[in-house]
């Protein structure tokens, strides 16, 4: 079973039968298509909680695709990128249909937060250097309200930047390992500084591989709905992009076409149909020939054929270039 990409059709042969399960390629695909295998860089408002803001894109696109594809499904749902506070405003990226089975890679990369710190006394004289020292790994315990168990654990604080002090206000901006609560790493910064602090208004400018620079509110896509259901599809293809790009943040792992159809009836990805690897898939190997990390697990990557449709996530696992024997073990087939 090791070769068994070997005797698949050819990539790009479409022979094999069947109802062909890759998609078109990401610039390629119909409205429809790309409402159920999409991603929205959603600027979430104050109010609504992310699973209302969730509930609301899934309607309006259902909805849409209702008119469009009458004899197609519906989306199946939607995923968010991570929850934010009702009063919390910024970058939710949402992912559609079945791009909600990635929704795991927004685990792996750093969240960018901009916080209005309140003080309750005046700052101390040292207040820039209390805040750097939080530039670190830090300990926290999930608040109460939490959704998660609230036990001691560790999280990473890539860079904590004091933009603006005025009065018993300072504005911060804070790179994180996903996961870190904003609103106690707040509270332990004040009880550092000897006057206590809280979290007033926060904003999320990135949650990689998306930032704050291409944002898109609900009525942008509630109005780019609207007109592609006009015929008009320019705008919505802005504000609807292929899921492909919600995985720029990881290593890559080009496979072939023969080789992406046998991912789709669970098979892992075998050497032979193995096309080209990043480097950062692969953990370097210490002078006794292991990887870094004995007990870590190798990163997370993509892999997608060669015109660029995503196949899985999954963590390389074998020589890519061996003759035979997996190299990619799945986590979550996309196809």
């Amino acid at each position: 079973p090791d070769d068994a990409d070997r005797d698949a059709p050819a990539d790009g042969d479409d022979s094999a039968g069947g109802d062909d399960p890759l998609r078109a390629p990401p610039g390629e695909r119909s409205v429809p298509e790309l409402l159920r295998f999409g991603v929205v860089n959603l600027d979430k408002p104050a109010g609504p909680s992310s699973h209302q803001v969730s509930a609301w894109v899934r309607d309006a696109i259902d909805e849409t695709l209702a008119a469009l594809d009458p004899e197609g499904p519906p989306t199946g749902g939607v995923a968010h990128s991570g929850t934010l506070d009702p009063k919390v405003t910024g970058c939710l990226p949402t992912l559609t249909g079945d791009a909600t089975r990635m929704a795991q890679v927004f685990l792996e990369g750093t969240k960018e937060y901009v916080a209005v710190l309140e003080l309750h006394g005046s700052p101390p004289a040292d207040f820039r250097e209390v805040v750097a020292e939080f530039e670190s790994e830090i300990y926290q315990k999930p608040p109460r309200k939490s959704a998660v168990s609230r036990r001691l654990r560790t999280r990473t604080v890539h860079d904590l930047d004091v933009l603006d002090v005025a009065d018993r206000k300072a504005l911060l901006r804070i790179r994180c390992e996903s996961g870190t609560y904003v609103r106690k790493l707040c509270h332990d910064v004040g009880l550092a500084t000897g006057v206590g602090a809280h979290m007033g208004h926060l904003r999320r400018t990135a949650t990689d591989p998306f930032d704050d620079r291409d944002l898109r509110t609900l009525q942008d896509l509630v109005d780019a709905l609207a007109w592609a259901e006009d015929g008009d599809e320019a705008f919505l293809r802005d504000v609807v992009r292929p899921a492909e790009d919600a995985l720029t943040h990881l290593p890559a792992v080009t496979v072939a076409r023969s080789a992406a159809r046998n991912v789709a009836t669970g098979a892992p990805v075998y050497a032979p149909g193995v096309i080209d690897v990043d480097d950062a898939a692969v953990p370097p190997a210490g002078d006794d020939g292991r990887t870094d990390g004995d007990d870590a697990d190798p990163p997370l990557v993509a892999c997608f054929t060669p015109d660029g449709v995503a196949v899985c996530l999954g963590r390389v696992v074998g020589d890519p270039d061996a003759e035979s024997g997996a190299v990619v073990s799945l986590e979550r087939v996309l196809l």
